[in-house]
């Protein structure tokens, strides 16, 4: 498959983020990567899981939610209403793109990025058309997650077993669609043979089912 790919500067008013924007022929949708706790645009395991969505025709962006200076201030990192203002700038930067503008866009969320995609979602529901949260803390969204209306899927390792608790009981409190999906297995990185295998895949076939057109009857 061909894979158009571009160093992409994220603007959200004066404020640029470095970001990288791959777009598969004919795509489909078009996901947002939101990473979490310190990571960045060039996390291994989510530029991994990107290359899966890609052979969906999903379109992937990968950018850094904060500045180096930022990024430095470890309180920012679990700022989630920080994090999930720059998701909502990043929506409305796409919307004005003529490439991209058009796609219907899903946000795949990782450990703190996950509370911030849904916090985004429950704030901008005709844009958000899928969440999908990997080993994620969706439990720092707290009251949004009753407003998100975005199909949901929680991806947790089933050795990774505080985190799945507060998985739980985030499921709990979401009246959209949503799945609870458990790795057995795995750890919270799911760095075991095949987890990441896993992951990708679930997660790619969820955004691919919920951001795709119905067929034509």
């Amino acid at each position: 498959m061909v894979v158009s790919m571009q160093r992409e500067d994220v603007w959200i008013g004066s404020q640029r983020l470095p970001g990288e924007l791959q777009t598969p022929a004919e795509s489909v949708g078009l996901v947002v990567f939101v990473h979490g706790s310190g990571s960045s645009r060039h996390s291994p395991r989510n530029r991994f899981v990107a290359g899966v969505m890609h052979s969906h025709r999903l379109a992937t962006l990968l950018f850094d939610l904060l500045t180096d200076a930022e990024a430095a201030d470890r309180r920012n990192v679990f700022d989630i209403a920080l994090l999930a203002r720059r998701v909502e700038g990043v929506l409305a930067w796409l919307r004005m793109r003529p490439d991209v503008g058009h796609l219907p866009v899903g946000l795949f969320g990782a450990s703190t990025g996950a509370a911030a995609a849904l916090r985004a979602a429950a704030e901008q529901p005709v844009r958000v058309g899928a969440v999908v949260s990997r080993g994620g803390r969706p439990d720092l969204a707290e009251d949004h997650l009753g407003r998100v209306q975005a199909p949901t899927l929680l991806i947790i390792g089933g050795d990774d077993t505080e985190v799945l608790e507060l998985n739980r009981l985030a499921a709990r409190r979401l009246h959209c669609l949503h799945r609870l999906e458990i790795v057995p297995g795995a750890s919270h990185l799911f760095e075991e043979a095949g987890a990441l295998d896993a992951v990708a895949d679930s997660a790619a076939r969820w955004f691919a089912s919920r951001l795709s057109p119905p067929p034509v009857p």
